[in-house]
C-alpha cells in the first residue's frame, strides 16, 4: 500500500497512463505519430494491407475522389493537387515513408488518409498487425 502523498500521486499518473495506453488500441483518439497507427488493432484490414505500392495509390485516390477538398470561394487552391500528392506517395513509399493526407471538404468534414509502412522505419518495435495479402 502506497501511503507517501507524493508516491501515491506518481502511482495515479502511472494508472492512468497503463489506462489511456490500453484505450488508445482500440478508441477513436488518431495517434501522434502515424507509425502508433500499428497499434491500433481494430483499425487492421486485411483489404487495407499491400504490398504493391500501386494499390495503396488506387486506394488514396479512390477516397480523395470520393471525398474532394473543399474548393475557396476565391477560386485558390487551399490544397496541393491529386497529381503531385500521388507523386509524392509514389516516391517516398517504396522507401518506407508513411503518407498522410488531410483536408477539410465541401461539408466542413476533416478527412484523413495514411498509409503506413510496416515494419515502419521510426518504429520498428510494433510489430506489423498483419502479413501483406
Amino acid at each position: 500500500m502506497v501511503t507517501d502523498p507524493e508516491d501515491k500521486r506518481q502511482q495515479q499518473v502511472l494508472d492512468r497512463y497503463r489506462e489511456a495506453a490500453a484505450e488508445f488500441q482500440t478508441g477513436n483518439v488518431p495517434p501522434l505519430m502515424t507509425g502508433h497507427w500499428l497499434s491500433k488493432k481494430d483499425h487492421v484490414a486485411a483489404d487495407r494491407t499491400w504490398i504493391d505500392v500501386g494499390i495503396a495509390l488506387a486506394w488514396l485516390t479512390k477516397h480523395y475522389e470520393a471525398n474532394p477538398p473543399y474548393e475557396r470561394a476565391d477560386g485558390f487552391q487551399a490544397y496541393g493537387s491529386l497529381e503531385g500528392k500521388l507523386e509524392y506517395a509514389a516516391d517516398v513509399l517504396p522507401r518506407g515513408v508513411d503518407v498522410s493526407w488531410v483536408h477539410y471538404t465541401a461539408s466542413k468534414n476533416l478527412l484523413s488518409l495514411n498509409v503506413v509502412c510496416c515494419p515502419n522505419r521510426f518504429h520498428p518495435d510494433i510489430p506489423c498487425p498483419l502479413s501483406p495479402s
